[in-house]
C-alpha cells in the first residue's frame, strides 16, 4: 500500500514514518511539508492513502481532498486536534475514512491504517470476482425487479437498532412502496403517504416518527461509544441531519437540554436511496 504523508510537524512525520515501518503496513511513496504544489506529485504517485495534518483553524486545507478525489480513487486519514468538531463533519461529507486526534499512538494510527488497508484487499476481490462473473452471469429482470426490498430494509433498521420497535413495520412498508413505485416525497407529505396503508395515518405517522427518534438516539450513541463507528459514519449525515446527530450526542452526554430532531422524510427518502443504489450496484455487476 502506497502512503503519502503531508504534516509540517516534523516530530509527527517521524512518528508516522516509525510506526508504518515497524508495522509493515505499506511504504512512503511521497510526504510534504505542506499543500503547495503537492497536487501534481499526488496524481502522478497515486497513493492509496494520503496522511494527512490540519490544523483546526485552516479548513481550507479540506478542499485539497475535494481536488484530489475527482481525479483519483484514494483513501484519507486526518489528524487533527480533539476541539475541531466543525471540521469533523465537512472531512466525513468530502469522504475522509478516518479521523485521529492528537496526540496520536501507535496503536490507533496502526490499527486505522490497517482498516484502510483491509478495505482496499476487499475491493480489489470484489473487482476480481466481477471480472469473473461479467462474461458468464446475466441477471433476469425478473428476478431484478422482485428484488427483497423488505429484507433490504430490515437490514438497515437493523443496523439502526430499532427492528421489533413500534413502527419499524410501518417504514419497511412506506419505504418498500416508495421504491417500488418510484415516488418522490418532494410532492406527497408522510400523512399523504400514510393513508395508503391505513384509516388512521395520524397514528401510522406518529408511531413512524417515534421509530425514527429512536433510531437517532441509537445513532448518537454509537458516535458517543466510537465516532468512527462504522454504522455511525455511514447513516449519521444520510438518514439523519449530522448537526442534530451532535445535538442528541450532547443532550445524552448532558451538555445540553436540547434533544436533536429528526426530519421524517429525509429519513425515508435516504433509506430508500441506500436500498436503491444497493440494487443499482447489482445490475451494473
Amino acid at each position: 500500500m502506497k502512503i503519502f504523508l503531508i504534516s509540517d510537524d516534523e516530530k509527527e512525520k517521524n512518528a508516522l514514518r516509525r510506526i508504518i515501518t515497524n508495522n509493515d503496513l505499506g511504504f512512503l511513496s511521497g510526504e510534504s511539508n505542506n499543500m503547495k504544489g503537492i497536487k501534481e506529485d499526488i496524481m502522478d504517485i497515486k497513493p492509496d492513502l494520503i496522511i494527512l495534518n490540519i490544523p483546526k483553524e485552516d479548513l481550507r486545507r479540506l478542499d485539497i481532498i475535494k481536488d484530489i478525489r475527482k481525479n483519483i480513487s484514494t483513501h484519507f486519514i486526518i489528524i487533527s486536534n480533539p476541539d475541531s468538531k466543525k471540521m469533523v463533519e465537512i472531512a466525513y461529507r468530502y469522504g475522509v475514512d478516518f479521523f485521529i486526534f492528537k496526540p496520536i499512538s501507535d496503536f490507533e494510527v496502526s490499527t486505522l491504517i490497517k482498516r484502510v488497508r483491509d478495505k482496499l484487499l476487499i475491493d480489489k476481490q470484489i473487482t476480481k470476482i466481477y471480472q469473473l462473473i461479467s462474461d458468464i452471469k446475466q441477471y433476469d429482470e425478473e428476478v431484478l425487479d422482485s428484488h427483497n426490498w423488505e429484507k433490504e430494509i430490515n437490514a438497515i433498521l437493523l443496523k439502526l437498532g430499532i427492528i421489533g420497535e413500534n413502527g419499524s413495520e410501518d417504514l419497511v412498508k412506506v419505504a418498500k412502496y416508495i421504491i417500488e413505485n418510484d415516488i418522490n416525497l418532494n410532492y406527497m407529505s408522510i400523512r399523504e403517504l400514510c393513508s395508503r396503508f391505513t384509516d388512521n395515518p395520524k397514528a401510522m405517522e406518529q408511531k413512524m416518527r417515534r421509530a425514527i427518534n429512536i433510531a437517532m438516539t441509537n445513532i448518537a450513541s454509537l458516535g458517543i461509544e466510537d465516532y468512527m463507528n462504522e454504522t455511525f459514519v455511514e447513516y449519521s449525515n444520510t438518514l439523519f441531519n449530522f448537526e442534530q446527530v451532535k445535538k442528541e450526542m450532547d443532550y445524552l452526554r448532558g451538555k445540553s437540554y436540547e434533544k436533536g430532531s429528526i426530519n421524517m422524510k429525509r429519513f425515508i427518502s435516504g433509506l430508500c436511496t441506500i436500498c436503491d443504489n444497493n440494487n443499482n450496484i447489482l445490475r451494473n455487476i
